[in-house]
């Protein structure tokens, strides 16, 4: 079974308060409350690192389905059971989708737009912030194509709304987190949202996870996507 450290695959755990700690891989020091077991520390950017890739892979997309964009992200090797990695695909499979099934943007600029405003969201945000960046993303999402900002009227609105909806679904389901799940709930809650606020349909599908043996918090016949073969 995959624990969750990528150096010694032990389990993570998660400190009070902020510790100084410097990353295995780049060397790095900073803050953080998150280390494994026996101490090692990755940070954000090496955790996600050949992310970039997402780019090639969702420019060459033809599908309208977010979840099985998402689906197809989750299998590359720059994403793991859990991590912020997470923050950029929500985003990212939603807008491919919505670019494919017709909506007025520019996806390669979207997508760079995208993925630097969720590197911003750090791992862990969904205990210490009470706001799963899973969620954040989505909301992210509308305010790329609505074009929001601080001053914007509509689309403030409507990109706060987008993040309260799937922040909802996912409190709804409860914890421990599941990046998996969370990105899940909020992709569906974003395909229903830009039907009825923007006049694009998103193609929708079916969720059977194939991740819960890779997760030791998972909830199983809790969750929504739980396999049913496997529910008692």
């Amino acid at each position: 079974m995959s624990k969750e450290c990528l150096v010694c695959d032990s389990k993570i755990e998660y400190l009070s308060k902020d510790e100084s700690m410097e990353c295995m891989i780049c060397h790095k020091v900073e803050n953080s409350k998150t280390r494994c077991e026996n101490g090692h520390y990755i940070c954000n950017d090496c955790h996600m690192k050949g992310i970039n890739a997402i780019f090639d892979i969702c420019k060459k997309e033809k599908s309208t389905n977010p979840l099985e964009i998402i689906d197809r992200l989750m299998s590359q090797p720059f994403c793991h059971m859990h991590g912020p990695e997470h923050h950029i695909l929500v985003g990212s499979a939603l807008l491919t989708a919505y670019k494919n099934a017709g909506g007025n943007i520019n996806l390669n600029e979207a997508l760079i737009e995208m993925a630097n405003r969720a590197k911003k969201v750090p791992g862990g945000a969904c205990g210490f912030w009470g706001a799963c960046g899973a969620g954040i993303s989505s909301g992210m999402f509308i305010s790329i194509i609505s074009k929001s900002t601080p001053l914007s009227e509509e689309p403030f609105k409507l990109s706060n709304l987008m993040t309260s909806k799937s922040l909802n679904m996912i409190a709804n389901n409860g914890g421990p987190r599941c990046c998996k799940r969370d990105s899940f709930l909020s992709i569906l809650a974003a395909i229903d949202f830009v039907e009825e606020n923007f006049g694009i349909k998103l193609e929708k599908s079916e969720i059977t996870c194939k991740y819960s043996s890779e997760n030791e918090q998972c909830i199983k016949d809790k969750c929504p996507f739980y396999p049913k073969s496997l529910e008692k």
